[in-house]
C-alpha cells in the first residue's frame, strides 16, 4: 500500500466519527501529522495500513503485556467465542476470575466485573458514597480516572493533553462534588480533611500516574492516604488500572506494602479485551446489589470471551515475566538518558517497571504544576523522529510507554538508536 493510505483513511473517518478518532489522543494533536491507521499487530509490532512495521511501545495503552496476539490469548478468545458471545447470565468463568483477581490483590475481599475502567471508578465511588453516607470526592491534579462527569475536573490523560483539563458538558453542581489537590502533596491532603473530613466520602488517585506521563508517589504519600481516609472514616481507592499487574502482580499496592479500601482494575486484566473491575473490603462490597442500595449492571460485564482472555492472561504472569520487563525498562531507560546528555537536550526518564515517560523538561516531574512545564513542541519533534524510524510511542507528552514480555534487547536498542537520531534531527 501507498504511504498515503493512512492520511486517506483518516480523511475518511473525520467525515463519520468526530476527530477521526474514537478515543481523542489517537488523533496526534499534540504531536502533528496523521495518526498511524493500523492493520494489525503481533508480538512487539504493530503493521500499519500502508505496510510499515513499528516496534509498539504503547501495546494498546497498557493491557498487552505478554504482546500482541499471545497464542493462547487468540486461543482461549477462539474456543469461548465458539460457545457463544455473550449470555446475560451468570458463568463459572466469572467466579474463576474474581477468585483470581483476589488472590492477587488481598485488599479485595470482593470483586464486581464491569467493561471498562471509567465503569470500574464510577461504581467504585458511588459505593463509596453509599458506604459512607458522605459526598465530597478527593482526586488529584492530573490523575485521569475515566470520563464520568463529576471525575473530569483538572483530568489528566487526552483532558492534558488537548489542553482542557476540564470538560464541557459537565454542570458545575456535579464539578462541585469533587475536589482536586496537587498530586504528592501531603499537608494539602491532611489540611483538606482537618477542615472537611466529615464531607469527604473517599480519595481517588493513581498509585503511579501514568496520564500526565509516569509520575511515581513520593515515599509516605501513598500510606499517607490510606492512614488518613481510615482515620477520617473515608474510603481509600487505588485506581490501578494502568498499574495493576503492570508494576507488580499485585499492583502497585503490591510493590508498597498497601491495603486501599478499594481497587479499581482494568487493562491488563482484561488480557486486551474489554474488561474491568472493581472491588474492596467486603463491608463496602455488600452496599452494592443486589446484596444492598448502590445500583450498578451491565450487560456485557464478566462477558465470557472477556473473562476467557484474562485468565489465558494471568496465569501467565509469573516472576520471570516481570524480571524480563524491569531489564527492558531499566536498558530503555538508561539509553534514553545517555542519548539526552549526548545531544545537550534537557529532558529526565522517568520509570516504576515497564511504565516509561520521557519529559522534555528538568526533573523530577513530581505533579500536574512540573509536568505542564515540558517542552510539548520538543517532544513533537522527538516523536516525529521516532515514527519516521519505526518506533512507535504514545502520540503526547502527558501519556506513558509501555514494554511488554514480546521485546528484544534488540526492540529496546533500535528505539534508543532512533532517539538519539531524532533528537539530532
Amino acid at each position: 500500500m501507498s504511504d498515503d493510505t493512512s492520511k486517506a483513511l483518516f480523511e475518511r473517518a473525520k467525515r463519520v466519527i468526530p476527530g477521526g478518532v474514537n478515543s481523542p489522543v489517537r488523533a496526534f494533536k499534540s504531536v502533528g501529522g496523521d495518526p498511524v491507521f493500523v492493520d494489525r499487530a503481533e508480538g512487539a509490532y504493530l503493521f500499519g495500513a500502508n505496510g510499515a512495521k513499528y516496534i509498539d511501545f504503547v501495546g494498546s495503552w497498557g493491557p498487552m503485556i505478554l504482546g500482541h496476539a499471545h497464542p493462547a490469548i487468540v486461543a482461549a478468545i477462539t474456543s469461548a467465542a465458539a460457545r457463544g458471545t455473550s449470555y446475560g447470565a451468570p458463568t463459572e468463568l466469572e467466579i474463576r476470575f474474581a477468585e483470581k483477581v483476589i488472590a492477587l490483590y488481598p485488599s479485595m475481599e470482593m470483586v464486581r466485573a464491569v467493561s471498562s475502567g471509567t465503569e470500574a471508578t464510577m461504581a467504585a465511588l458511588r459505593a463509596a458514597r453509599g458506604y459512607t453516607g458522605r459526598d465530597l470526592v478527593v482526586k488529584f491534579e492530573g490523575c485521569y480516572h475515566g470520563h464520568a462527569d463529576f471525575l473530569l475536573v483538572k483530568a489528566g490523560s487526552g483532558a492534558m493533553t488537548l489542553g482542557i483539563p476540564d470538560s464541557a458538558g459537565v454542570p458545575a453542581r456535579v464539578a462541585e462534588g469533587t475536589v482536586t489537590l496537587p498530586y504528592n502533596d501531603v499537608p494539602a491532603l491532611e489540611a483538606l480533611f482537618a477542615s472537611r473530613g466529615k464531607d469527604i466520602a473517599a480519595v481517588i488517585l493513581e498509585p503511579v500516574v501514568g496520564n500526565m506521563g509516569v509520575v511515581p508517589p513520593k515515599p509516605g504519600f501513598l500510606e499517607a492516604i490510606v492512614s488518613v481516609c481510615a482515620k477520617h472514616g473515608a474510603v481509600s481507592i487505588f485506581d490501578e488500572v494502568m498499574t495493576g499487574c503492570r508494576v507488580a502482580r499485585g499492583g502497585m499496592q503490591e510493590r508498597a506494602g498497601l491495603r486501599p479500601d478499594m481497587t479499581c482494575l482494568g487493562k491488563i486484566v482484561g488480557g486486551g479485551m474489554p474488561l474491568a473491575a472493581y472491588g474492596g473490603k467486603r463491608a463496602i462490597m455488600e452496599k452494592v446489589a443486589p446484596l444492598g442500595p448502590v445500583y450498578q449492571a451491565g450487560t456485557l460485564s464478566g462477558n465470557p470471551i472477556a473473562v476467557s482472555a484474562a485468565l489465558a492472561l494471568l496465569e501467565r504472569l509469573d516472576g520471570a515475566v516481570y524480571e524480563k520487563l524491569e531489564a527492558l525498562g531499566a536498558r530503555l531507560q538508561a539509553g534514553f538518558e545517555r542519548s539526552l546528555a549526548a545531544a545537550k537536550v534537557t529532558g529526565c526518564v522517568q520509570r516504576v517497571g515497564s511504565m516509561v515517560t520521557l519529559f522534555f523538561t528538568e526533573g523530577p516531574v513530581t505533579d500536574f504544576a512540573s509536568a505542564s512545564k515540558a517542552d510539548t513542541k520538543r517532544f513533537a519533534a522527538w516523536h516525529r523522529g521516532l515514527l519516521q524510524r519505526g518506533v512507535y510511542w504514545p502520540p503526547s507528552q502527558f501519556e506513558a510507554a509501555f514494554l511488554s514480555a514480546a521485546h528484544t534487547e534488540a526492540d529496546v536498542d533500535a528505539a534508543i538508536a532512533a532517539s538519539e537520531a531524532a533528537l539530532r534531527d
